[in-house]
């Protein structure tokens, strides 16, 4: 699952508009429609916050090589 599927999966869950998203996130609505569209491309700091609000977080991890 890519980051807009993520983000509009969790929002629906949670019953959070895009506008609200963005308020509570302190970013605009036009960067939430974007990413949510796919064609955003925000940067870690704008990522972050719309996952604070979500109750999410990224995590880092070395990829697995076969």
């Amino acid at each position: 699952m890519d980051l807009k599927d993520t983000l509009k999966e969790r929002r629906s869950q949670l019953n959070i508009s895009q506008s609200d998203l963005a308020e509570m996130a302190d970013v605009s609505l036009a960067t939430v429609k974007d990413i949510e569209r796919g064609k955003g491309n925000p940067s870690i700091q704008t990522v972050e916050k719309l996952l604070a609000v979500l109750g999410m977080e990224i995590i880092y991890q070395l990829r697995k090589t076969v």
